[in-house]
């Protein structure tokens, strides 16, 4: 089993182009599969072709008994697929039993957004008078105006920044490449923070990466955890009650272009989604912003 999925990550990692995030849940999902299927001292190594779709239930039904949540155990559930997927392709089983066993049902979570009030608040917390409040604020602020994926942003070096078109080239899922507007006012925290990160490379002369846009106060790349944990204490310190993750600005950003009259394909193509349905999760957000226009407009709605 061991090589199968060694060979499935290779395969994912070499000719799919998917990220190392993504290949490192994959080996944690297929690995732990495997470990169950010799839990009970069975001789290794187990040959996938053996493993039929009540054995696979079983695993999802051990899961659920050690208290995995739903979505976990249906992306466990969904690695296990694509492997099979993979080795079907391969010859080497002779069908995907994962097919045959259905998905958790899972909760109908809706994507949460900030009002337009509580972005501007969260954008002013960075202090200015700091290296790291300059970085923070360029940081929050492209976030908001492009609604780049954080791993898009820290994988981003200065060339793929052009402040005077106002674009920043990033690779999303897939290394997929596009372009990505942002406004004047991102452009213009953005220069601010260019000053400064040319002041934080000369004291730190043995930066790893001098070309990473986004740097740790150290020289070297940022990284998505670091936001994630910067954002967090800027939260701690303010006076707003809000669970805010770096990823919610993309939520915030996607749901503010629809509200105010955005295509929804030029969202998705913004966004980097490869299937209009991944976006379509945010219309469901606009209702009240609909029910306003119509209520408005229809002379029929009193």
């Amino acid at each position: 089993m061991q090589d199968s999925i060694r060979s499935f990550l290779s395969y994912l990692e070499f000719q799919r182009n998917y990220s190392p995030h993504t290949i490192k849940n994959y080996r944690r999902d297929l690995l732990e599969f495997d470990d169950y299927l010799t839990r009970d001292g069975k001789s290794r190594p187990v040959d996938p072709a053996e493993i039929d779709h009540i054995t696979i239930r079983d695993f999802l039904s051990h899961l659920h008994q050690r208290k995995n949540a739903k979505s976990s155990i249906a992306r466990k559930l969904a690695a296990i697929r694509s492997f099979y997927r993979f080795l079907y392709s391969q010859g080497k089983v002779g069908s995907n039993p994962a097919r045959l066993v259905r998905n958790p049902r899972l909760p109908d979570r809706k994507p949460r957004f900030l009002s337009l009030g509580e972005v501007e608040t969260i954008l002013r917390l960075p202090d200015a008078n700091t290296d790291r409040g300059v970085r923070d604020r360029a940081i929050l602020e492209l976030l908001y105006a492009s609604g780049l994926r954080v791993s898009e942003l820290v994988q981003a070096n200065v060339e793929d920044l052009s402040l005077d078109r106002r674009l920043v080239k990033v690779y999303g899922k897939g290394k997929r490449e596009r372009l990505v507007p942002f406004g004047g006012k991102a452009e213009k925290v953005l220069r601010g923070y260019l000053t400064r990160r040319r002041s934080l490379l000369r004291r730190q002369k043995s930066a790893h990466e001098p070309n990473a846009l986004f740097l740790n106060l150290r020289g070297g790349r940022l990284s998505a955890r670091s936001i994630e944990r910067n954002l967090q204490q800027y939260m701690k310190k303010s006076a707003l009650l809000l669970n805010v993750h770096p990823h919610l600005f993309r939520h915030s950003f996607a749901t503010h272009l629809l509200n105010n009259g955005a295509d929804l394909r030029c969202i998705q193509e913004l966004l980097g989604h490869k299937s209009l349905s991944t976006t379509q999760k945010y219309t469901h957000l606009s209702i009240n912003e609909l029910l306003r226009v119509y209520r408005s407009s229809h002379p029929k709605a009193g």
